[in-house]
């Protein structure tokens, strides 16, 4: 166990930001799976900028590498055009 305040500051402020980024990206992975899941064109086009956005963030917060979020935006985009 840590020894020093800052430490103990250091692991309780790392398990938050862990259950944070935890939520966001379960969130995301789950947004994921319904857009792919989708069979109708129409649905899939409206949701696909609500989950760009969300891979966007997770990117810009470090969540994911921004080349992961390049690279699944892509792939969705790639299932949505081909509906």
């Amino acid at each position: 166990m840590a020894n020093h305040k800052s430490a103990i500051k250091r692991i309780r402020q790392s398990e938050k930001k862990r259950l944070h980024n935890k939520y966001y990206a379960r969130t995301t992975r789950n947004a994921i799976k319904k857009l792919r899941g989708i069979t109708v064109k129409e649905e899939a086009v409206e949701m696909l900028p609500k989950v760009a956005s969300m891979l966007d963030k997770l990117a810009k917060i470090n969540v994911i590498h921004n080349n992961k979020a390049a690279n699944l935006k892509s792939s969705l985009t790639k299932h949505v055009n081909a509906l």
